[in-house]
């Protein structure tokens, strides 16, 4: 622990409007932290607007300070946010969203969930993916250390980036709090997923093996989840018409937590066919409400969730499969969501929070 009370100075913009990934971890840090009285060190977010509401709520451990922006993007992170941090008197910073301003003499720590820019470029725009390389690249090499969620990104940021092994700290986060719910033959046959429709996680792949379903399950839904992020774009909603299965798929770009919470305690399987993760909280998410997931087979898969997945290949008829399995088998879906159980009591927003507190710490120490 250090041996003085900190100022952490913490990027905030991720906290702002609807919070995915990075907001939600970040989110939960600070509630970790709020919650442990030996934390005695003083955080400041900075934001490009004010935040309708911080949690922990009157804490004097936690502020924030609103530098106004319409675009809080790269530019306001490396000037208006760079001079307000020069100017306050931090003794380290963290960049919780991959980058943190370059131009900063405060020692730094930044968080980076996944390289996927760097590993597959194609999945990004030309000028978007030059700009996460070099300013992700420039953050990490400045940086005392950088935090990830799994070994398998851990292994990426060494391979793609040439950062040394050595200061990458392991902080996966923590488990969603359980809330199991009904059982399996007392819930509708639907098929969930929730995330971001990005290229990499082969949305109509799913809606084709969901196709293959339709005909052998009577009744069955898909609800897709997500803001639409694939390159090239595709169309949820044609592919399902050209499947012929337009009335039984939903896609909804944002839904509210108590939403969320509803579609998770009425689904049956959670469908996440993604080849690339730092590690996908959202199956994570599904474990804890009872809902086991059918996963592509691939090293990140293993990993986080081991036995607790049906891992399968991107093969359709296989997938198809798979869902079908565990919407008619009682057995094997309670066998799923029993290791679930086990899976989630591996991972604790206690011991992230410790982790990142720690980085931080050492961090100034270095000073």
């Amino acid at each position: 622990m250090a041996d003085r009370r900190l100022h952490i100075g913490i990027d905030g913009r991720e906290l702002l409007g609807a919070p995915t990934g990075v907001g939600r971890y970040l989110a939960n840090l600070l509630r970790e932290w709020a919650a442990d009285a030996s934390f005695q060190h003083q955080v400041t977010l900075f934001v490009p607007r004010d935040l309708p509401s911080l949690e922990p709520k009157d804490d004097p451990r936690f502020s924030w300070r609103v530098l106004s922006s319409a675009h809080p993007g790269t530019w306001w992170e490396q000037t208006t946010l760079a001079r307000a941090a020069r100017s306050s008197g931090l003794d380290v910073f963290f960049g919780a969203g991959y980058t943190a301003p370059l131009r900063l003499a405060t020692p730094s720590v930044v968080a980076v969930y996944d390289v996927s820019f760097f590993a597959h470029p194609e999945w990004f725009g030309a000028r978007e993916g030059l700009r996460r390389r070099w300013l992700t690249r420039a953050a990490a090499r400045r940086a005392r250390s950088v935090i990830t969620i799994s070994q398998f990104s851990a292994d990426e940021i060494v391979k793609w980036m040439g950062f040394p092994r050595e200061r990458i700290r392991l902080a996966p986060p923590g488990a969603p709090e359980s809330s199991p719910g009904s059982r399996a033959a007392d819930r509708p046959p639907l098929v969930l997923f929730v995330g971001s429709l990005f290229t990499r996680r082969h949305v109509p792949a799913l809606i084709q093996a969901f196709a293959l379903v339709a005909r052998r399950v009577s009744g069955v839904k898909l609800v897709l989840v997500g803001d639409n992020r694939t390159r090239p774009p595709i169309d949820p909603r044609a592919l399902a018409r050209e499947a012929g299965v337009a009335a039984a798929v939903e896609w909804r770009e944002y839904v509210s937590d108590d939403e969320l919470a509803r579609l998770y305690a009425q689904a049956r399987v959670f469908a996440f066919l993604s080849d690339y993760e730092g590690f996908a909280m959202t199956p994570l998410e599904a474990m804890a409400r009872g809902v086991p997931p059918v996963l592509l087979d691939t090293p990140i898969a293993r990993e986080i969730y081991g036995d607790a997945g049906r891992l399968v290949a991107l093969v359709p008829e296989v997938v198809a499969a798979a869902i079908v399995d565990l919407l008619e088998n009682d057995a094997a879906h309670a066998a799923l969501v029993a290791a679930g159980r086990r899976c989630l009591a591996t991972f604790s927003w206690t011991d992230t929070a410790m982790v990142v507190r720690r980085a931080l710490e050492d961090a100034a120490a270095s000073r």
